[in-house]
C-alpha cells in the first residue's frame, strides 16, 4: 500500500533566502505534490503608492526588488509617460536599456552562483559574486549607486553616461564576457553541475505555455518569448540580439538560457556605447497626471513584468498594479517539483530565481458573505472605494 508524508519546508529555511514555505508530500525520498505559501513579507506597497506623489513612488517602486529595481521603475516610468502622451528622448531610451542589462547581468551572476551554493558547491558561488562585483562597480560609475540606481525620473532619466567612463565600461564588459564563457564551460562540462541539474525540474513545453511561464523559465521550455522582443520598448526597437532558448525544459536548461542571456546583454551594452545619440536625458514633466489608465511591460531578468497605472488628475496616482514575474511562474514551479527527491527542492525552486518581496499578497474576505474583497500586492484600506 502507498503511504505519503506531508513534510513542511520553511518558512525559515537554509535553502531559502527569503521566508516563504512549501508543503511538500512525499512517497519515501519522491515529492509527488507541494503547496507553496509566500506571502510572509507583505509591504503594503500598492497601497503606499496611492499616498504619495508620482515622482516620490520611483523611489517607493525602485525598492520593491532589490535585483531588478531598475526595471520597476522603467516599467512604471512607461505607463505615467503614456498617461501624459511624453516622448522621452533618445538619450534617456538608450540609457535606460544600458542600466537594464548591466541589470540583467547581475542578476543572473548572482543566480549562478545561487545554484552552486544550493547544490553544495560554494566555490561557484564565490567566483560568481566576485565576478559580480565588476557590474556593481559599472553600476556606481554612471549612477553613483551599487544597488538601487536611482536612474530614472519621470520625462527619462537623471544620469548621463559620461564620455570618461566608457573606456571602464567596456573593459568591463570585456571581463565579464571571459568569465562568462568559463561559466559556461563549467556548466556544460562539470560532472558536479551535471549530475544535480539534468533532468531536474522537468517543465515541457506544452505546460510552460499553458501555465503561462515567463522569463528563462519558459525559454528553456524551449518558448521564444521575450517582450523585449515581442512588444519592444525604450531603444531595443533599434537593437540586435538574440532571445536565448534551449529545449532541455530542466534545471540544467535555464542555466543554459541565463549564462546565454548574459553574453546577449553584453552585446546590447556594446551596441548602446556604440550607437547612443546626443541630446538631452529628460524633458520636463508636469506635477499632475491627467485622468487616464496605461499598461507597461518590461523583460524583468526574471521574466515578464506589468504595471497598471490608473490617475485621477490629481498629484497622487488612483491606483497602481504590479504584476511580477516570480508571481507569474510559482504555479510551474509546483509542476516542476513532482517527481523529483526531497534533497533537489531548494535547486527547483531556486531555477526560477524567485523574488519572495515581489510576490507578496493579501486575500481579504468578507465573512458576512464569504466572498474575496480583494487580493492585491498592498491594496489595503478602505473598500468601499474599491467597488
Amino acid at each position: 500500500m502507498k503511504e505519503t508524508y506531508r513534510i513542511p519546508v520553511g518558512p525559515q529555511h537554509p535553502g531559502f533566502k527569503e521566508p516563504m514555505r512549501i508543503d511538500i508530500t512525499v512517497d519515501g525520498e519522491l515529492v509527488v505534490d507541494t503547496d507553496i505559501i509566500v506571502s510572509f513579507n507583505h509591504r503594503g506597497v500598492e497601497k503606499a503608492t496611492e499616498a504619495r506623489t508620482y515622482l516620490q513612488n520611483l523611489y517607493l517602486i525602485e525598492r520593491v526588488c532589490g535585483i531588478c529595481s531598475h526595471t520597476h521603475t522603467t516599467c512604471y516610468s512607461q505607463a505615467v509617460e503614456e498617461i501624459l502622451g511624453l516622448e522621452i528622448p533618445g538619450r534617456a531610451k538608450y540609457i535606460r536599456c544600458f542600466i537594464a542589462e548591466l541589470e540583467r547581468i547581475q542578476s543572473h551572476l548572482l543566480w549562478v552562483g545561487v545554484a552552486g551554493h544550493e547544490i553544495g558547491w560554494d566555490t561557484l558561488l564565490m567566483y560568481s559574486w566576485r565576478d559580480r562585483e565588476t557590474i556593481n562597480d559599472m553600476l556606481e560609475l554612471i549612477s553613483g549607486n551599487r544597488v538601487h540606481y536611482a536612474m530614472n525620473t519621470i520625462g527619462g532619466v537623471r544620469r548621463d553616461i559620461a564620455p570618461e567612463n566608457v573606456k571602464d565600461l567596456r573593459e568591463g564588459l570585456t571581463y565579464l564576457e571571459g568569465r562568462t564563457e568559463y561559466y559556461i564551460h563549467v556548466i556544460t562540462k562539470e560532472e558536479t553541475f551535471l549530475n544535480r541539474t539534468r533532468g531536474i525540474g522537468h517543465l515541457p513545453t506544452k505546460t510552460a505555455k499553458e501555465l503561462c511561464a515567463v522569463g528563462p523559465t519558459v525559454r528553456a521550455s524551449d518558448v521564444k518569448m521575450d517582450i523585449r522582443r515581442d512588444d519592444p520598448y525604450a531603444a531595443y526597437p533599434d537593437l540586435d540580439f538574440d532571445v536565448v532558448t534551449s529545449d532541455a525544459g530542466d534545471v540544467w536548461g535555464r542555466s543554459i538560457v541565463k549564462t546565454g542571456e548574459i553574453l546577449q546583454s553584453i552585446r546590447i551594452c556594446r551596441q548602446i556605447l556604440d550607437e547612443i545619440p546626443v541630446g538631452e536625458i529628460r524633458v520636463r514633466a508636469p506635477p499632475k497626471v491627467p485622468a487616464g489608465e496605461a499598461v507597461s511591460r518590461c523583460e524583468a531578468p526574471r521574466g515578464e513584468l506589468i504595471y497598471y497605472v490608473r490617475s485621477d488628475g490629481g498629484s497622487t496616482p488612483e491606483r497602481i498594479k504590479i504584476r511580477s514575474p516570480t508571481l507569474a511562474n510559482w504555479m510551474v514551479a509546483t509542476e516542476m517539483l513532482k517527481g523529483v527527491y526531497i534533497a533537489d527542492v531548494p535547486i527547483v525552486v531556486d531555477a526560477i530565481d524567485p523574488c519572495l518581496s515581489c510576490s507578496a499578497r493579501v486575500t481579504i474576505t468578507d465573512h458576512s458573505t464569504m466572498k474575496t474583497v480583494i487580493t492585491s500586492l498592498g491594496a489595503l484600506g478602505n473598500q468601499k472605494q474599491r467597488r
